[in-house]
């Protein structure tokens, strides 16, 4: 299992896990961590494991994300949706994708809301060292990247979502400002939308 988006402050965050009944299933796939792969690569391979894998796909929008973290912190949400993922395929172990800075405390977090027997292998950087969280990690982002530009149709140019990018920053500025508000699509809870928020409406009166 992996997930994309969790940093963003626009759109959703997506959490996948991929199946299989040996890791060698997966051998013949040039598989990598998906922010290493090109974007062709990534829809070339997120057809294929569609076409000969089980998939469990979670979306969590904006909204949802701020209302989890009124009630949790944010990596207890991704243990939650982690654990969702891992119920619609019901494996006997899975790899996954460590959120908490104690790996073994994340993988307890997840067994914790099974309500099956599966053993959990949490590991930081497990979509670099197993092939099985890397197709998780194309799963999730070309199904977050798909979203993304579903937004685009709808908002104009928002850049990537994420804080570090200039584009995703001014299209925040800009809405707000002509708004008066943030847009649906972005995380509230987040200190970058409050910040810019706060800012520009002082900027602006």
């Amino acid at each position: 299992m992996d997930e994309a988006g969790k940093g963003s402050v626009l759109g959703p965050m997506v959490v996948a896990a991929v199946g299989c009944r040996a890791t060698e299933d997966l051998a013949p796939l040039p598989i990598r961590d998906s922010k290493v792969l090109r974007p062709k690569q990534r829809e070339a391979l997120y057809e294929i494991l569609f076409r000969d894998f089980s998939i469990a796909i979670i979306t969590i929008d904006a909204a949802g994300i701020d209302d989890a973290r009124s009630r949790m912190t944010m990596n207890a949400c991704v243990a939650e949706l982690h654990a969702e993922a891992l119920t619609g395929l019901r494996p006997e172990s899975a790899y996954v994708d460590a959120c908490d800075v104690n790996a073994e405390r994340y993988g307890r977090t997840v067994a914790a809301h099974l309500d099956f027997p599966c053993e959990i292998v949490a590991e930081h950087r497990a979509d670099a060292r197993h092939k099985i969280v890397g197709a998780a990690s194309v799963v999730a982002k070309v199904t977050r990247d798909r979203a993304i530009r579903e937004l685009e149709q709808q908002y104009g140019k928002i850049g990537s979502g994420y804080p570090s990018d200039a584009v995703t920053i001014e299209f925040l500025r800009g809405y707000i400002r002509e708004y008066g508000v943030p847009p649906p699509c972005a995380r509230r809870s987040w200190k970058t939308v409050t910040n810019l928020y706060q800012t520009t409406m002082r900027d602006f009166s």
